[in-house]
């Protein structure tokens, strides 16, 4: 098989897979450690290399989950405010073996729109190098992200754009 047939399969089998389908297995971090450089490879006009990411594991991810399950409390009027919604932000973090904050960093050097592209093609190569390595993973931006005080350190000119959650799959595409 040649390289654009491989390159094809993995590009046809990208999935959004949820926590809930991930096993218990961790992701080794020879394998975290690749999907992120993959990350680097995405283009960037003015080589600005918009993105950041900051992997939450073990307690730091638990953390963050309580972080997230509070702001949610914290930020939702009282009849609004949803049990199973609640329970499901620490779920999903807590069921997935990392999650990486998604941050654009804006350089002032291009327009904002193109670091958010680079940050989304970086992404996109997080996506195929799970796929490629069987590792589940689905980026959420909930609302919420963007009150995320205590786990990121978010400066002045950067913006939270969501959470990569990963985890070995038990889906088979």
């Amino acid at each position: 098989m040649n390289k654009a047939e491989v390159l094809k399969g993995i590009i046809e089998q990208r999935r959004s897979i949820f926590p809930k389908d991930y096993a218990e297995t961790g992701i080794s971090q020879e394998i975290l450690d690749e999907i992120l450089n993959s990350a680097t490879f995405a283009p960037n006009h003015k080589r600005t290399k918009p993105w950041r990411f900051k992997i939450f594991r073990g307690e730091e991810k638990a953390k963050l989950a309580l972080e997230m399950q509070s702001i949610y409390k914290t930020s939702q009027p009282e009849h609004l405010f949803l049990e199973k919604k609640y329970n499901d932000i620490g779920f999903k973090i807590n069921k997935a073996d990392a999650v990486a904050s998604i941050v654009v960093n804006f350089s002032r050097m291009v327009p904002e729109w193109e670091e958010i592209a680079a940050v989304s093609m970086a992404v996109q190569n997080m996506y195929l190098t799970c796929t490629a390595n069987e590792i589940g993973c689905y980026w959420s931006s909930p609302k919420i992200v963007e009150q995320l005080k205590e786990s990121l350190t978010i400066e002045e000119n950067q913006k939270c754009l969501g959470l990569f959650y990963m985890g070995v799959s038990n889906v088979t595409v």
